[in-house]
C-alpha cells in the first residue's frame, strides 16, 4: 500500500502567505481608492474642480473583479470604476487628480488631457504611426462617457468581436488582435441606469447573438434620490431579466449571477466560476451586485441626507465594504487590527501627496502665466487716464490677489490692457504678443483631434480617378456596388457587414446580394431590428481593429442610432486626444419620396451631431466605391 502524498509545510506556508499578501493588497487599493473619493470631493467643495463623481462604495467589489480581468479582455464601463483601473495599474491617484482638476497636459492626465469629467478612462489601440497595437496582449479600455447606458451598446460590439475572432477563418490568424475569442468584455452600469433602452436592446441582442459579454450592475438601490422600487420592474434587476436566463436546453439566453458587495470571497467565488464559463462558451451573463452603498451620495451636486433615511444611513455605514473586508481580514487572522491600521494611514498620506503633486502640476503654469501678464500691464499707460488707468490697475490687481487664477482670468486681463493702452507703445506690443502665445498654447490644449490628426486620416489618402472604357458597359447603381462589395471581401479579411436584410436577402437594394452565400454567414449577417445596437456593435468592432460596415436600413431610422454615434464616435478622438481610433463606416440610403419616414432627410441634424465624423453622399455608386476605399484605407 502506498503511503499517502506528504505535503511540503514550507509550500503550503509559502501558498498562504502569497494568498494574505494579495489579500492585504487589495485592501490597501480599497482604502486608496477611498481617500481619493474623500479627498477629490473635498476639492470640489473648496472650488478647486467644478464637478466631482466618484466610486466610494464600489471598491470591495471592483478589486475582486479586477482579479479576472485578463490582457486582451475590454473594460466597457462608467464614471465610478477607479478602484478597479488602481488595481491594474491603468490608473495612479495623481493622474486622476490632474482630470479632477481638469489639467490640459496630457503628461498628467493621460486619458483625456483634461477633455472629460473625472473617472474617465481609455487606453490606446493604435501607435503614433496608426498601427494596431498588440491588443490581445494589455488591458483595454473603451473610452468612458458621461451619458447614462451610453456604455452599453458598444459592449455588444466588444463582446461580439471575441465571436467573430473565433468563428471566422480569416480572423483566426490575428493574433495580435485576439487569441483565439478568448476575451470577455467587461461592462459596468448602476442599478438605476439599467432602466434606460439602451440596456434592454443590448441584454436581448447579447442573448440572442450568445457573446462574451459580461454585466456587472452595482446596485446600491437608489438612482439618484429615487428608490429602485421606481426604477425597476419587482425592484430587481435581475428578477427583472429573469425571463432571458438560459435553461438547460435553451439555445441562448443569459446567465444571472447575484453576490452582495461586502462579501469579498463570495464574490471572488462567483466571478471566477462565472467568467471562466464565458471564456469558454461565448454565453453573456448578468452578475447582479446587491447591498452596495455609497457613502458620499451620487455626487458632490447633493448631500444623500435629504432623501435617506437615518436608519439607512446608519445600515450603509455598518455595511460599508471596506468596514466589512477588514472584519474579515481579522477574523480569518490575515492581519492584525495594527497592520491594517498602518495600511489605512498610509493609503491616506499616498493619496494626499498624489492630490498636492497634481495640484501642483496643474497650477504652476498658470501662475507662471499670471507672472507675466502682471508684470507686462504694470508698464502699459491708458490712452484715457481717467477711464482706462483705474481699469487698468483693477485687472491687474484682480489677478495679483487671485491665489489660484485660471487661464481666462489671465485672457481676460490682458484683453482690458489691450483696450485701454495707449497705442504705438513696446509695452503694448509685447502684451499682445503674451496673448498671442498663451492663444497658441490654449488651441493646442483645447482645438485638437476633432479628426484622426495621425498619419493614415482620410486627407492623407490619395484618390485614383475611374478610368472608363471608351464604350463602357451600363449597369445598374447597386450592381457597381455588389460587384465592388464582392472584391472587397475577397482581399480584405478584417471586413464585415450586417444589418437589417443584410445577409440573406442582400439588403433591400441588393448591394450584397448572394455576396452572404459567396463569403459566409460569419462575415455577412442579419441582425433584429435594433439600430441603437447595430451601430454599437460597430463601433465594438472598430475598436478591436476589424472594419465593419453597419447598415440602417433607412436615413430616418438613423436617430435610433445617433446617440451612439454622437456622443462616442464622433468626439471618441477629441476626448481621448488621438488615443482610441474607432474606424466604422455606417451605410444607408433616403430620399425615395415615399412617405414621411422612409424617405426623409434629417441631414441637417447629422451635420449639426456628427462633428467628427466624416458624411459622405456619393453622387453614383462609383464615386461610392471610391468613398469606401479611402475610408478602409484611413
Amino acid at each position: 500500500m502506498n503511503e499517502p502524498f506528504a505535503v511540503d509545510s514550507s509550500l503550503e506556508q509559502l501558498s498562504f502567505e502569497h494568498f494574505r499578501l494579495e489579500v492585504l493588497r487589495d485592501f490597501e487599493i480599497a482604502c486608496t481608492s477611498r481617500q481619493m473619493s474623500l479627498i477629490g470631493r473635498r476639492e470640489v467643495l473648496t472650488g478647486k474642480a467644478k464637478f466631482g463623481i466618484f466610486g466610494d462604495g464600489k471598491e470591495v467589489p471592483q478589486v475582486a473583479l479586477a482579479k479576472f480581468f485578463k490582457p486582451g479582455d475590454w473594460r466597457s464601463g462608467y464614471y465610478r470604476d477607479q478602484t478597479w483601473m488602481l488595481a491594474v495599474d491603468i490608473a495612479k491617484p495623481q493622474q486622476f487628480f490632474a482630470q479632477l482638476y481638469a489639467d490640459p497636459d496630457i503628461a498628467n492626465d493621460p486619458w483625456s488631457a483634461g477633455r472629460q469629467m473625472n473617472a474617465h478612462f481609455n487606453t490606446s489601440n493604435t501607435d503614433e504611426s496608426g498601427n494596431w497595437l498588440p491588443l490581445a496582449n494589455q488591458y483595454n479600455v473603451a473610452a468612458d462617457m458621461a451619458p447614462t447606458a451610453a456604455q452599453i451598446p458598444r459592449s455588444l460590439g466588444l463582446a461580439a468581436a471575441s465571436k467573430h475572432f473565433r468563428e471566422v477563418r480569416q480572423l483566426q490568424q490575428m493574433e495580435h488582435l485576439s487569441t483565439g475569442g478568448n476575451e470577455i468584455c467587461f461592462c459596468t452600469i448602476g442599478d438605476a441606469s439599467t432602466s434606460e433602452g439602451h440596456f434592454w436592446e443590448t441584454m436581448n441582442a447579447a442573448a440572442v447573438l450568445q457573446v462574451p459579454l459580461a454585466v456587472f450592475v452595482w446596485d446600491d438601490g437608489y438612482g439618484i434620490s429615487v428608490p429602485k422600487e421606481m426604477q425597476t420592474a419587482k425592484g430587481s434587476i435581475s428578477e427583472a431579466l429573469a425571463g432571458l436566463e438560459k435553461g438547460k436546453h435553451d439555445m441562448n439566453g443569459i446567465r444571472i449571477y447575484k453576490a452582495k458587495a461586502w462579501d469579498y470571497a463570495g464574490m471572488c467565488e462567483v466571478f471566477e466560476s462565472g467568467l471562466e464559463q464565458m471564456r469558454q462558451d461565448h454565453v453573456p451573463a448578468l452578475f447582479h451586485i446587491e447591498e452596495v452603498t455609497q457613502p458620499q451620495g451620487h455626487s458632490t451636486s447633493g448631500s444623500h441626507e435629504r432623501y435617506k433615511s437615518e436608519e439607512r444611513l446608519n445600515w450603509e455605514k455598518e455595511w460599508d465594504c471596506i468596514a466589512k473586508m477588514r472584519e474579515w481580514i481579522i477574523a480569518n487572522e490575515l492581519a492584525a487590527e495594527e497592520e491594517l491600521h498602518d495600511i489605512e494611514v498610509a493609503a491616506k498620506q499616498k493619496v494626499m501627496n498624489a492630490r498636492n503633486t497634481a495640484w501642483k502640476a496643474y497650477s504652476e503654469p498658470i501662475v507662471k502665466h499670471a507672472k507675466q501678464a502682471i508684470a507686462l500691464l504694470q508698464n502699459i499707460k491708458a490712452d484715457n487716464e481717467e477711464v482706462g488707468a483705474p481699469l487698468i490697475q483693477a485687472a491687474m490687481h484682480e489677478l495679483k490677489s487671485n491665489r489660484e487664477p485660471l487661464r481666462r482670468d489671465i485672457m481676460k486681463a490682458i484683453s482690458i490692457g489691450i483696450c485701454f493702452a495707449q497705442q504705438g507703445t513696446e509695452s503694448l506690443q509685447s502684451l499682445k504678443a503674451l496673448q498671442v502665445s498663451l492663444k497658441n498654447v490654449h488651441a493646442s490644449m483645447y482645438n485638437t483631434h476633432l479628426y484622426n490628426e495621425g498619419v493614415k486620416q482620410v486627407s492623407n489618402i490619395h484618390p485614383e480617378p475611374a478610368v472608363y472604357e471608351d464604350e463602357p458597359q451600363v449597369i445598374n447603381g447597386y450592381e457597381v456596388l455588389n460587384r465592388y462589395f464582392d472584391e472587397l471581401f475577397r482581399t480584405n479579411p478584417y471586413v464585415l457587414a450586417f444589418g437589417e436584410d443584410v445577409g440573406s436577402i442582400g439588403d433591400v437594394n441588393q448591394g450584397f446580394a448572394g455576396l452572404q452565400e459567396k463569403h459566409g454567414v460569419e462575415r455577412i449577417f442579419d441582425t433584429g431590428i435594433r439600430e441603437t445596437t447595430i451601430v454599437g456593435h460597430a463601433i465594438g468592432l472598430a475598436l478591436r481593429g476589424l472594419r465593419p460596415i453597419a447598415e440602417i436600413q433607412y436615413l430616418d431610422y438613423m436617430l435610433y442610432g445617433l446617440q451612439q454615434l454622437s456622443d462616442e464616435v464622433s468626439t471618441m478622438a477629441y476626448r481621448t486626444v488621438g488615443a482610441l481610433k474607432c474606424p466604422v463606416i455606417i451605410r444607408t440610403r433616403g430620399h425615395r419620396l415615399e412617405g414621411i419616414w422612409h424617405s426623409g432627410s434629417p441631414m441637417q441634424l447629422l451635420l449639426g451631431s456628427l462633428r467628427g465624423m466624416h458624411l459622405c453622399v456619393p453622387r453614383n455608386m462609383t464615386k461610392a466605391a471610391g468613398m469606401y476605399n479611402t475610408l478602409l484605407e484611413s
